[in-house]
């Protein structure tokens, strides 16, 4: 278990939020739309990755991935981020946030679960509580841009009536337990416009149009080098 330092943002107000996170998930494949959901399972397949054993599927990676930060170091070229909800436990409500499952796609070649510790996972260092926006939740939209070779293309982009609504997304990984103080739960994302590529910057945004504000965040990543 360690702490990570949020801002929770109420009606315009911020207030200094650490959390104790005790697991983080990876949610994958957790499209509402099959034809959706296979597009982006198709374009894993083109860059050699296997089909997931059921979808949706979740993955627990190391807690101590997750981070803040604005920049991220890596290893090798291979690597990219995907925009996310995600949905942390707390005192028995649940915050939302935005987050980025950046993965070793050269890994994830021959197993995803190995791939999904091989980078940070950069959280904006913004919450909101869920009650306050699940009643639009379907409104709500992600997106990002990336940044290659100097130019900042969009990337992804997408609204929650294409995801599994939360309420179904929780049952199927925790069933009648719901969903735990601690956890920290990463909830799928969109295809990538134009095929999933690396980038020197990635850029991504949850914007609610309802109550008009958005949560952003950006991170720089560093490419170390791979010498055997």
């Amino acid at each position: 278990m360690f702490d990570l330092t949020f801002t929770l943002q109420d009606k315009g107000a911020g207030t200094p939020l650490t959390l104790p996170i005790r697991q983080a998930v990876i949610a994958g494949w957790t499209g509402r739309d099959p034809v959706a959901r296979d597009k982006h399972i198709a374009e894993l397949e083109v860059i050699g990755i296997a089909r997931p054993a059921s979808t949706p599927i979740y993955y627990r990676v190391s807690a101590r991935r997750l981070t803040t930060t604005d920049s991220i170091e890596v290893c090798g070229p291979d690597s990219s981020g995907e925009v996310e909800f995600v949905l942390i436990g707390w005192q028995g409500r649940i915050l939302v946030g935005l987050g980025s499952d950046h993965t070793d796609r050269k890994v994830e070649a021959y197993s995803v679960t190995v791939s999904k510790q091989m980078c940070d996972k950069v959280m904006a260092p913004v919450l909101w509580e869920l009650e306050d926006v699940i009643g639009h939740w379907d409104q709500m939209t992600l997106r990002a841009w990336t940044w290659i070779g100097g130019e900042r293309v969009l990337y992804q982009e997408g609204t929650l009536d294409h995801m599994l609504p939360v309420k179904e997304l929780i049952q199927r990984g925790f069933g009648d337990k719901g969903f735990p103080d601690g956890c920290a739960m990463f909830g799928g994302t969109f295809a990538a416009k134009g095929g999933i590529r690396p980038a020197d910057r990635f850029e991504y945004e949850f914007e609610d149009p309802v109550l008009k504000r958005s949560i952003r965040h950006a991170y720089d990543v560093t490419v170390l080098p791979v010498l055997g």
